[in-house]
């Protein structure tokens, strides 16, 4: 095995400011672990330096991915004389929320035909989750004093405690997710945990591509924990930030929201198109909420109205008419599957290729790294085996070694391994 395409002249990945473009909804006054370590690595001279915490897809040659059709539409768009200017354009938002909506809930939805879905174009993933989460005291019907509690996963990405909290919950807690131990998903203890969750509390769910961890759960999984939400009459706010990244496919990676919304369960989603579509920093994320009943859909448009005009300025809807194109069009969307398709394999490649390299490095242990799928993968660390890989191996990974696996290329593939394998047999 290898990995196909040329090779880096440098082992280490140059980041955006704003990773995915992602972080522009609230910002929290604490340092994030990412962002600390983001600064490390760029204050270390090594020139053998590693940072693999990134959120966004990097090709073989170390750089941001741009997909050929994204660009090939991008521009026909831009060479189109009747197409207005790149602003707020209603008619490009609706048709952006139609297609958004359809890929996550499909097109027989049963809450599409009875018209109870709320759709929302967001700038980022963390504008969507906040819209949703100032929402939620318009959802229920209750005072809006109500403040939680919000579970997150843990470990979860930082910025969504800090969404939460800039939208007024302060009783923010976690369920148990990833296992040190089992290196995976610790399915009993997520069960006990929401178990004991009080009723109407807001359980935010990796719907797929779970950062940091990468860890995924079961359709069956996800069967048994919509039935515990149900019995213990919980809210699902389900997360998708990496669609089609997982298994090449919208429609699997969207699974537990269709599932959820088919079982008649009232639910918000947060989606972003960026890392699939390859449309970092543009305004292509969307918040979908579906509704037990039509009554109420008119009153919470007219607030998500109201909220979206305080939250953010107006909209860019340039990767918005990429995708809503895209997806309006099946000869597009065959192409696209299979440019996303080349994206999943290479890195399936990248994690049975470390995992290799670790066994013949006499590193037993590993099969977890391909066990998942996506573009976050959790090595399963201890704090002081990630302190070494800075300290000793200036390679920049994520607390539990939770690393993004396209960084990985096969310039850097030997360093990397034999770096986690000494940390691993050191300590």
């Amino acid at each position: 095995m290898s990995l196909a395409g040329c090779c880096l002249d440098k082992k280490w990945v140059v980041l955006r400011e704003d990773p995915a473009g992602d972080r522009s909804a609230s910002q929290d006054a604490d340092v994030s672990p990412e962002t600390s370590l983001l600064c490390t690595f760029r204050k270390d001279t090594h020139a053998d330096k590693v940072y693999l915490a990134g959120r966004e897809y990097f090709g073989e040659d170390g750089q941001t991915f741009s997909l050929r059709l994204v660009e090939k539409i991008k521009q026909q768009l831009k060479s189109d004389p009747t197409l207005r200017p790149d602003t707020q354009c209603p008619s490009v938002q609706a048709e952006f929320c139609r297609r958004a909506t359809e890929a996550a809930l499909g097109n027989n939805s049963k809450a599409l035909l009875e018209n109870r879905v709320l759709s929302v174009h967001a700038p980022s993933f963390s504008g969507a989750v906040r819209l949703g989460a100032e929402l939620l005291r318009y959802w229920f019907d209750v005072s809006s004093a109500w403040d939680g509690p919000v579970y997150l996963s843990s470990p979860c990405d930082d910025s969504l405690a800090a969404t939460f909290r800039a939208a007024g919950f302060h009783d923010i807690r976690h369920y148990y997710y990833w296992d040190d131990e089992q290196r995976d998903v610790c399915l009993k203890k997520l069960f006990v945990d929401l178990q004991e969750a009080p009723e109407r509390s807001v359980i935010l769910l990796p719907a797929c591509g779970h950062y940091p961890t990468g860890a995924a759960l079961s359709h069956n999984q996800w069967v048994m924990i919509a039935q515990l939400i149900l019995r213990r009459g919980l809210r699902p706010f389900l997360l998708l930030p990496t669609p089609a990244f997982c298994c090449g496919d919208l429609d699997h990676d969207a699974w537990p929201v269709w599932y959820f919304a088919s079982q008649g369960m009232e639910l918000l989603c947060a989606q972003s198109f960026s890392h699939c579509f390859g449309l970092y920093g543009e305004a292509v994320s969307h918040l979908l909420c579906v509704l037990k009943h039509n009554s109420v859909l008119s009153s919470l448009r007219s607030q998500a109205d109201k909220l979206s005009q305080s939250l953010w300025a107006q909209l860019s809807v340039g990767g918005a008419r990429v995708v809503s194109t895209l997806l309006s069009n099946p000869a597009h969307l065959v192409e696209w599957q299979g440019e996303v398709k080349r994206i999943v394999e290479r890195c399936l490649l990248i994690r049975q290729l470390l995992r290799e390299k670790l066994r013949l490095l006499g590193s037993p242990g590993w099969d977890h790294v391909t066990q998942q799928s996506g573009l976050y993968c959790c090595l399963g660390l201890n704090a002081q085996q990630v302190d070494f890989l800075s300290n000793r191996r200036h390679v920049y990974v994520l607390p539990h070694g939770c690393i993004n696996v396209s960084t990985i290329n096969s310039h850097n593939l030997d360093y990397i391994a034999e770096s986690v394998h000494a940390a691993t047999t050191s300590l």
